[in-house]
């Protein structure tokens, strides 16, 4: 599945100090141009942030349109991810919280 920059899909979360994997929502970073040609796509985690919080998290204000089932951070958590690995688009960032994404981005690598 190609997304683009902005939706919020679900995807096989591994973890290192287990055999099993878990759905968990992630956000797309890149454009459709990229994620088509790359057969990839830049992905930064999604999460409650219930066992902590990183100074970087930004909040998801409208976590709903998003696909979300309650109140989530973005993290700069990021991975590449094979396009057919992602399951299913859960939703999409509404545009402002699309715009703190990019905003906090360039605070990060500008």
């Amino acid at each position: 599945m190609i997304c683009d920059f902005g939706d919020v899909v679900v995807v096989p979360f591994p973890f290192v100090d287990l055999a099993a994997e878990k759905r968990r929502p992630s956000l797309i970073l890149s454009h459709t141009t990229f994620n088509g040609s790359q057969g990839h796509s830049i992905c930064a985690m999604i999460t409650t942030a219930a066992g902590s919080k990183w100074p970087s998290d930004i909040t998801i204000d409208d976590w709903k349109p998003a696909g979300l089932n309650r109140p989530c951070v973005v993290r700069w958590k990021l991975f590449t991810l094979p396009n057919n690995l992602i399951l299913r688009r859960a939703g999409k960032l509404a545009t402002h919280d699309q715009n703190k994404v990019v905003s906090s981005a360039r605070s990060i690598l500008a």
